[in-house]
This record gives C-alpha cells, structure tokens and sequence, in this order.
C-alpha cells in the first residue's frame, strides 16, 4: 500500500483551477522533491494531503485511509512567511507543540513529551537555544526549530514547504541529513524546492508539477531537461546535467 495514494486531484481557487487530474502514489522511505515554478500549485498539494482545503474532484488517502483518521501520522513544516514570529513563545514551547497531536483533550504533556521534545531539539543543533523567544532566531535557527517540531511529533509523513528558503548552507545541509536519515527510517518526505541545482544531490524522487503533473519518478531519470523544461516553460532558465545554465524560452 502507498503511504499516499492521490487519484485524479482537481483543486480550484474562485473558479479558477490550480491543480487538474492529479495521480500520484507516495512510498514510505523515499525523499521526494516537489519542483515547479510559482503557481504551479505545489502548497496546493500539501493541503490537499492534509485536508485544509476544499477539493473539486478526486480522492487523497494516507495509508488507505483519510486524513481525519491518520492525522497525528501527518506533520506540515509551513513556508516561513505562514509564521508570526512574534508570537510570544519560546524553542522550547514550540517544539512541544509537536507533542498535542499524541495527547487527548485536556491532558498535560508530561516529562515523556519533555524529554521527546529535547531530544529533537538536540537532533537540528538548537538545545542551548531552547528558552530564546522565537522571533529571536536567524531564519536558519527559525527552521530548525520547525523542523524540531516536526520531529517531536513523531510522525511517519513529513510535508515540508520550501525549508530551505532564507537559511545559511550549514542548516541546508543538516535538514537535508535529517530527511534522508528519516527516510533511512522508512518515513516519507516531500519538500517543496525551488532550487534546481541541489535537486539531484537532495531528493530520490522528483514530483514535478505546473498546475498538472508533468512528470514523476526516480530523480536520475525524471529530472530531464525536457521535463524542467515543460513544467517551467521560460520563466525560468533551464539547468543541464552538467550544471551548466541556459535560457530555457
């Protein structure tokens, strides 16, 4: 069984249509790239996934069931623009947010949850940063403590919206080793990415999409020239294997 199984997706905003016949089948154990220039509908996915938006047509299903019932196996990392960072919570506040998802109403988190929570904080390099107010953070301390979250929450699917964006090559690096060491354990990763450089060294498997899915597959075989080409017609410049660049209108 896939761990997301999407059949014939169609989303649309105010009648105009973001995402049309969507196919797709997501197996645990993989990091996918999700690639495709701006309006593509790529965050469209992801909500679709997690069932925060309404949807035209199709069927969206985790591990063969729907997201109400599979919710707290779900963990979203947002784009960072999605954030108030002046929210007046500290690392550590945040990362224990990971931790609701596994409590009923009205429980406490307790020192399980705790050390969970530390443990994760560990994981992306920030423990001695855990009693600093978010909003005090470098955008790269910022994902990381997001990425903490998610972790804590120990989920077996991880949608992650662009991480990389406004973050130094140190973080870069770590989250990515944090992702395949996740895959390692047999979770599944999409990440949203935008930077076509990094795609073959960073992902198994690429999703690309412009409002439709152009194609998808194992990365050495699906990130082609043409295929970039086709999802991102001249907006973009197009990268070759050897990584050099051209004008892809």
């Amino acid at each position: 069984m896939s761990s997301i199984s999407i059949k014939g997706l169609s989303v649309s905003y105010e009648r105009k249509r973001v995402l049309t016949n969507i196919f797709l089948q997501i197996e645990a154990g993989k990091v996918y790239g999700v690639i495709g220039p701006n309006g593509a509908g790529k965050s469209t996915l992801f909500k679709s996934i997690l069932g925060l938006i309404d949807i035209n047509t199709g069927t969206v299903l985790i591990e063969g069931r729907p997201i109400k019932e599979k919710r707290k196996e779900v963990v979203y990392v947002p784009q960072k623009n999605e954030v108030d960072w002046n929210f007046p919570a500290t690392v550590f506040d945040i990362v224990l947010m990971g931790r609701y998802p596994h409590k009923k109403v009205f429980s406490r988190l307790n020192q399980n949850d705790r050390d969970i929570a530390a443990r994760a904080l560990v994981e992306v390099g920030m423990a001695h940063f855990k009693d600093r107010q978010i909003g005090e953070l470098s955008g790269g301390q910022q994902q990381r403590v997001f990425l903490a979250r998610a972790l804590a929450q120990e989920a077996d699917i991880f949608l992650l919206d662009e991480p990389f964006v406004g973050v130094d090559i140190t973080t870069e690096e770590r989250i990515i080793q944090i992702l395949q060491k996740l895959a390692e354990q047999n979770k599944t990763l999409l990440v949203v990415h935008h930077d076509l450089s990094s795609v073959e060294k960073y992902f198994d498997r690429v999703i690309l999409l412009n409002q439709r899915l152009i194609a998808y597959g194992d990365t050495n075989t699906t990130f082609t020239t043409e295929n970039i080409s086709a999802a991102y017609g001249g907006q973009l410049p197009i990268l070759h294997k050897t990584g050099m660049m051209t004008d892809g209108r």
